[in-house]
């Protein structure tokens, strides 16, 4: 049997209440799916960073606590 034959038999077994339920439980799965989401990149983009503006190239110093940001 395959996937959609054993999901239909199981909603054949369903009263008309669960098929309501069943329905919206459908339909929020669907509407999940053709939603887009952002990709990795796109999340990255949105990532800020407050440090001073040497930050990258005194890297270094900041982690052996050599220099303080001000």
């Amino acid at each position: 049997m395959t996937t959609k034959e054993l999901i239909q038999a199981e909603i054949d077994n369903l009263d008309d209440g669960e098929l309501e339920r069943l329905y919206e439980l459908v339909k929020r799965f669907t509407e999940t799916k053709k939603a887009v989401k952002p990709g990795l990149l796109a999340r990255l983009k949105t990532i800020q960073i407050d440090g001073p503006e040497d930050f990258s190239e005194n890297l270094d110093w900041y982690l052996r606590r050599e220099k303080h940001a001000e």
